[in-house]
């Protein structure tokens, strides 16, 4: 009697929504910062956009995730998707 084994590898992608455990969302503004903090933990952002709408949002752009302010505070930072 032989055994035949067989491995196979499955690529698997994690939405971005749920990456924050494995991608340390600790290391991403968290809500409530003010801009000035931001800037002094993080450096300035590549770019950014707004503010648009009332209440103003604005985002920040930066390598590997995005902030969004309403007004002067962190309402969300959200992780850009890997590049593969």
């Amino acid at each position: 009697m032989t055994a035949s084994l067989t491995a196979g590898a499955e690529q698997l992608k994690t939405p971005v929504m749920q990456q924050g455990s494995d991608r340390g969302t600790a290391s991403m503004p968290q809500h409530g910062q003010l801009q000035d903090q931001v800037r002094q933990r993080y450096g300035q952002p590549q770019s950014v956009k707004g503010p648009v709408g009332n209440p103003p949002i604005t985002q920040w752009i930066y390598d590997d995730f995005i902030v969004y302010f309403e007004y002067n505070h962190v309402i969300h930072s959200v992780r850009k998707p890997e590049s593969n």
